[in-house]
């Protein structure tokens, strides 16, 4: 990567995190996911990724949106699977 392109992509990082921003554009959805270019084209054009397209060529993102989409499948930890055990146990003791 060109130093070129790093002053780019530091400069968009710094208006993300500095900027209260509610709509992304696609390079700064990429920025604040993590997610490849490639990869965000690919989500958007098969539909598993929530977008807007308002003009027909320019993606979108709400930043709330990405959130969702990124912490949706959430997994359990062991401790808290154990918790939850527990606690059904102790309500469904009978004597």
């Amino acid at each position: 990567m060109d130093n070129q392109l790093i002053l780019e992509r530091f400069d968009r990082l710094e208006k993300l995190l500095v900027g209260h921003k509610e709509v992304l554009t696609f390079n700064e959805a990429c920025d604040y996911t993590g997610i490849s270019r490639s990869y965000l084209y690919k989500l958007t054009s098969s539909g598993k990724i929530p977008h807007s397209k308002p003009n027909g060529k320019m993606l979108f993102f709400e930043k709330r949106k990405l959130v969702e989409w990124l912490l949706q499948n959430k997994r359990k930890s062991q401790h808290d699977i154990e918790s939850e055990a527990v606690a059904y146990a102790i309500r469904n003791i009978r004597f």
